[in-house]
């Protein structure tokens, strides 16, 4: 099973595309991840990523397109793959159909993880992790049970990601509905989208997108 798993920033669509990951044998398509690795192996498609990171632009779809499609390629014993990231313009989302045709593959669903906001932003405002191991933490949610000594491996410094902030969350929520605004009817017209409750607790909506699955 092929899957694309839309949500804004913090809405836990990593969280759950890991899961489907370990449970169903699945394989997580993050596109950061993948340009990262492109850049890193030092291929050609890499190298023009890196270009394009290295000049402040973004990188152009077909570029992301062909290094997705090699990611394809490399699944092994028909396992499906998890999209998380991309598509995120109409555009993106065209150029992902076309590639799959010619590969005589398709997206069996589309699932949207539905939340407000106002719980976004503190969901994101308040993360911080372990400066030594990377755990993570939130002020309301998963403090460490020892104040101030992180429960894994007792270091005692901790950071925060320096646009974790009200301003730029908020902005990258709105960057995220204008684009995804193009995105939904696009998949809801081809019968492919489906939603669940973002905004339950995570073995809910994991439960939630099984049901999903098991009607697709």
């Amino acid at each position: 099973m092929n899957l694309v798993m839309l949500g804004p920033p913090g809405c836990g669509k990593g969280t759950q595309a890991q899961r489907l990951e370990k449970l169903r044998g699945m394989v997580q398509l993050s596109t950061g991840d993948l340009l990262r690795a492109a850049v890193a192996a030092g291929t050609d498609i890499g190298k023009r990523a890196k270009q394009a990171m290295e000049e402040g632009q973004l990188v152009d779809d077909a570029t992301v397109i062909e290094i997705i499609a090699e990611r394809i390629d490399e699944i092994k014993n028909g396992a499906g793959f998890i999209l998380d990231g991309f598509p995120r313009t109409l555009s993106q989302a065209r150029a992902l159909d076309e590639m799959l045709a010619a590969k005589e593959l398709e997206l069996d669903c589309v699932i949207e993880l539905t939340v407000v906001d106002d719980v976004l932003v503190g969901r994101i405002t308040g993360r911080f992790a372990c400066a030594a191991c990377g755990a993570g933490y939130h002020d309301e949610f998963k403090r460490p049970v020892k104040e101030g000594v992180c429960d894994v491996c007792g270091g005692r410094e901790f950071t925060r990601r320096p646009d974790d902030n009200v301003e730029t969350v908020k902005a990258r929520l709105r960057n995220y509905h204008e684009l995804t605004a193009q995105l939904l009817p696009y998949y809801r017209e081809r019968g492919k989208l489906r939603s669940v409750d973002g905004m339950a607790e995570i073995d809910e909506v994991a439960r939630q997108i099984d049901s999903v699955l098991e009607a697709a």
